[in-house]
């Protein structure tokens, strides 16, 4: 306990009897101006697409064909020939 007391005092002695801060000095010259930055560069414009192309025209329709020509009619049949008279009674 007596250790805590002496170093305590010893601190408290140091701290008073020592000023850690000195005289106050001669202001210093004023620093130079900071630079401004530099502007950034302006983007350059995309390319420009290329056009698309057009659909090809469609093949034209073909003619229809002409009918074939019709088949001759069958030739007529023969007639049958008239049946008989019966016989006359006698």
């Amino acid at each position: 306990m007596k250790r805590l007391i002496f170093f305590v005092t010893l601190f408290s002695v140091l701290t008073v009897g020592c000023e850690v801060r000195g005289r106050d000095g001669v202001a210093g010259p004023a620093g130079a101006d900071g630079r401004s930055g530099v502007s950034g560069a302006d983007g350059s414009s995309g390319t420009q697409g290329v056009d698309g192309k057009s659909g090809a025209d469609g093949a034209a329709g073909q003619r229809g064909t002409t009918g074939a020509a019709g088949a001759e009619g069958a030739a007529g049949a023969e007639g049958a020939k008239g049946a008989q008279g019966r016989p006359g009674d006698r």
